[in-house]
């Protein structure tokens, strides 16, 4: 029986930590201290894009993982 390999779940990892630094960073930018900045518009507009590319990411390294077994 083969040996599971790790290596792929780990590199999934920081993917996870930067997908919840961009929930938490959206949240505060929500705050009504950064209501009238244009850049806080177009980062909350540019969230959504961003996790979805790192679930895109995500998968497609689950797929080479599941290949390679």
């Amino acid at each position: 029986m083969k040996k599971p390999n790790y290596r792929k779940e780990l590199i999934m990892l920081p993917l996870l930590l930067i997908s919840i630094a961009l929930c938490i960073g959206g949240h505060f930018i929500l705050q009504p201290n950064y209501q009238n900045n244009h850049w806080a518009e177009y980062s909350l507009a540019a969230l959504p894009f961003l996790m979805f590319a790192i679930v895109i990411i995500a998968i497609k390294i689950a797929i080479k993982a599941d290949k390679e077994e």
